[in-house]
């Protein structure tokens, strides 16, 4: 049996610089961090006793005789790529699926590593980002970018730049005070609406070949915002005053962006005195994150009751195995 662990993330700058069709012609980057809620896949060989050969848990159950049958397209396509072959697969979350917090690639990750892991094959985490990146972005079609899986395997708080001759990781160098310091000025609030972030993607991509001037100025956000981390004598409240910024720029960009009920929880949240925020992920729901000031944040919490607050803190691992007992196991011919 094989447990992974995977964590979630939440993007700071620079989301959208991280499609091909941008970063390709005018490189990108984004200012990321994972965080301490997580997805587990487990998966094990399926003992031969049953009428079925594969059994699949998450939102749904499947019990299939034939790969072709899976219905989760990332999972089927995972299995008939690395010929995996008779297994009871279950996965778990901390958080809800299309929140955006990049959870399917996180998921994606997980289940390869656990995947490599039961083959008895060991997957260095810039391996898994790539394969992650295949499985989701070539094998299974779906539209976005690829900062999702970089963040969920190699974990951590990350300046990931991106070209046409690849990416790179780079970890934020700042001290763990100050480190803390922006951790504790951050709140995250689940907004009850969520939508398949590859739907809105679409859109997205779309509507940026005619957006490019505002991609630049998001891709020059991440030098601003990162030095407001780096140098110690910076106000750090900047950064919040920052994400205010790009949250306007970035609803330009796309319809899909945000919702009437979203543009409403984000006034009331800055009314009631954060000093920035941003909706993680693709748009149209899930988390919205917020720079309070301490001396705000009951008046922000009180403001946004009716919205779930969910406390986090920063982590560093990213994608591990923490269970590792392989099995036995020989194909049937």
């Amino acid at each position: 049996m094989i447990i992974t662990q995977t964590p979630f993330r939440m993007s700071f700058f620079g989301g959208g610089t991280d499609f091909s069709g941008f970063y390709n012609e005018h490189g990108g980057a984004v200012l990321s961090t994972t965080f301490d809620k997580y997805c587990y896949v487990t998966v094990r060989h399926l003992p031969r006793f049953f009428e079925y050969k594969t059994h699949l848990t998450y939102s749904k159950t499947e019990y299939v005789n034939d790969i072709e049958e899976i219905q989760h397209p990332a999972i089927r396509n995972a299995m008939k790529w690395l010929d995996m072959h008779e297994i009871r697969m279950t996965y778990e979350s901390d958080l809800p699926a299309r929140s955006g917090l990049g959870t399917s690639s996180s998921f994606a990750v997980g289940m390869l590593e656990a995947f490599y892991a039961l083959k008895g094959q060991y997957a260095d985490k810039r391996k898994l980002a790539d394969d992650a990146i295949y499985l989701e972005r070539t094998l299974c079609a779906e539209a976005g970018g690829i900062q999702d899986q970089i963040a969920a395997s190699f974990g951590g708080f990350n300046r990931i730049n991106f070209s046409a001759d690849g990416y790179t990781v780079n970890p934020v160098v700042i001290s763990p005070e100050r480190k803390k310091l922006l951790n504790d000025h951050l709140m995250l609030f689940f907004t009850g609406f969520s939508r398949f972030s590859s739907d809105i993607q679409k859109n997205t991509e779309k509507s940026m070949k005619d957006k490019t001037l505002q991609l630049i100025e998001m891709y020059e956000l991440v030098d601003k915002a990162e030095q407001v981390l780096v140098n110690g004598e910076s106000d750090l409240d900047d950064f919040g005053r920052l994400l205010d910024y790009t949250w306007h720029l970035k609803r330009g960009i796309s319809s899909g962006i945000s919702t009437d009920s979203i543009d409403e929880q984000y006034d009331t949240a800055m009314k009631a005195g954060a000093l920035g925020g941003k909706l993680l992920g693709a748009g149209g729901g899930g988390f919205l994150l917020f720079y309070v000031p301490f001396t705000k944040q009951d008046a922000v919490r009180a403001a946004l009751k009716d919205q779930l607050y969910v406390p986090f803190k920063f982590e560093n691992d990213g994608t591990k195995t923490i269970f590792y007992n392989p099995e036995d196991y020989t194909a049937k011919c």
